[in-house]
């Protein structure tokens, strides 16, 4: 039986995520009228360095990060460390390269990841394909928001709310929030998510040790005592080739997301992404005490398996403090769930209204509206797939970066040696690795099952990367064949 206590903390998750969508219609108001498409989803380009500092971690720390962290950290050990290891590189990549991006899409005037493609390779059938995998890639990164949302509800209501209805109920508030905010309202949400956030994961990250274990050390000493193993990378599968080539690809991959590289857009001037390249890394410290949470949580609530070892934070924090914490706890779940989906709804229906609207003639606000209806497209889309899986929440993050890192290359020949290729090489190379990763995960053959005799340090390699690899292969193959063929009398 449900007490009035449980009903109080349901109230308070559903509550916080009532009062966003309340900053976001204030926030949407604002000049709504003369809005357009440049406005909705890059802010018209007036992004200063705090602005774009929110918006870019406001889109990476999401229910992978407050579920998926702590999930991996209790049922993986040494293989989730990639988590922390990957990010602070990107950090230091993107020092180099947002600022060149951001320069190019600047004299362009573009606003989307498709609209860079097609200036850059002067093809626009190419941004038609970049739409195409940029579309795929975030459809299963919306599917891992909306199944951590279902999760949230579901656990802080105390089952009051249903995993199956909180995630209708949530996908409906996300959509009226991406109408009404637009990429600012986003923004100004981060801030009031990265607070709770920071409060709620560290707060726990230093409580449930001490709770449980009597401190952290303790904590590490009855984990080692109990399984030696659990802190050391397994021999075959999740190990250290793995681990080294899973952070390559996510490296790669991390500013390819369309919603992020659109973001990159919004900026007002190139010296946002210097500075944000310095402090970004800071929020890597967050991610130590998930994994606090999740190590505290394997001899409190032993026997998650498979998808509900992303339980674990929640099952917790139930345990340990009661109803109230929960709530918290729940709420500010939410909102790493509201603010990164909203922004790949916004980036994802502002890529399909731009495929629309270049066939068709339409003023600004039609181009706005056009999107805007794209987003519940998007959502039922996203919806669908989420009732057709029980995949973990990080599973789910690494199969959309196989994709999405596929866009690297061509990326980067864009801005290092812009005429040394050309679209159908750049096209040709994407879909050579879309091909490698869409094998490999319907038909489940691994390297291992493919090469058995062969040494781990090769069949442990990320599909990602022999993705990434089969990509510049065929890349370089058809950008020999193009010049050949020109110099061919």
């Amino acid at each position: 039986m449900t007490t009035a206590v449980e009903f109080g903390e349901a109230a308070i998750a559903l509550g916080l995520m009532a009062l966003t969508l309340v900053i976001a219609f204030v926030l949407s108001v604002r000049g709504r009228g003369a809005q357009s498409l440049e406005q909705w989803s890059v802010a018209s380009r007036g992004f200063g360095s705090v602005l774009i500092f929110m918006l870019l971690a406001g889109e990476m720390y999401t229910t992978f990060t407050f579920l998926g962290g702590s999930g991996w950290a209790y049922a993986r050990g040494a293989p989730a460390y990639y988590i922390i290891g990957y990010a602070p590189v990107a950090y230091a990549v993107s020092y180099w390269l947002l600022p060149a991006i951001w320069r190019r899409g600047l004299s362009w005037q573009v606003i989307t990841q498709p609209d860079y493609f097609a200036r850059a390779y002067g093809s626009p059938w190419l941004g038609r394909v970049v739409a195409i995998v940029g579309t795929c890639a975030l459809i299963p990164y919306l599917v891992l928001q909306l199944k951590g949302l279902g999760i949230l509800v579901s656990e802080s209501s105390y089952g009051l709310i249903n995993a199956d209805l909180a995630i209708l109920l949530g996908t409906a508030a996300l959509i009226v929030y991406v109408v009404l905010a637009g990429v600012r309202g986003s923004a100004y949400t981060a801030a009031f998510k990265d607070v709770l956030v920071l409060c709620t994961v560290v707060g726990l990250g230093i409580a449930l040790p001490y709770t449980l274990h009597g401190g952290i050390g303790p904590m590490f000493d009855t984990l080692i005592a109990k399984q030696p193993e659990f802190f050391v990378f397994p021999e075959r599968g999740l190990s250290g080739t793995w681990y080294t080539s899973t952070i390559l690809m996510t490296v790669f991959g991390f500013y390819m997301w369309p919603h992020t590289f659109g973001s990159v857009f919004a900026a007002r001037s190139d010296a946002a992404f210097r500075r944000n390249a310095i402090l970004m890394p800071l929020y890597q410290i967050i991610l130590l005490f998930v994994f606090f949470i999740g190590f505290a949580a394997i001899t409190a609530v032993p026997g998650l398996k498979g998808p509900d070892a992303d339980l674990a934070l929640l099952r917790v924090t139930r345990l340990s403090y009661g109803p109230w914490v929960m709530g918290l706890v729940g709420a500010a779940g939410l909102l790493t769930a509201l603010v990164p989906g909203s922004l790949i709804l916004m980036s994802t229906a502002t890529i399909l209204s731009r495929l629309i609207t270049s066939s068709i003639r339409t003023d600004a606000r039609g181009e706005v509206r056009i999107a805007q209806l794209m987003v519940p497209f998007v959502a039922a889309l996203a919806l669908f797939f989420v009732y057709r899986g029980g995949q973990t929440i990080v599973t789910l993050l690494l199969f959309a970066y196989a994709i999405v890192t596929q866009l690297f290359p061509a990326v980067l020949l864009s801005l290092l040696w812009p005429h040394r290729t050309n679209a159908v090489a750049a096209a040709a190379g994407m879909v050579a690795g879309l091909a490698v990763v869409a094998y490999t995960t319907m038909s489940g053959v691994t390297l291992a099952t493919m090469l058995p005799s062969v040494t781990t340090h090769i069949t442990d390699i990320n599909i990602g990367v022999l993705a990434l690899l089969v990509n510049v292969a065929v890349l370089a193959l058809f950008t020999l064949a193009k010049r050949e063929s020109r110099a061919t009398p």
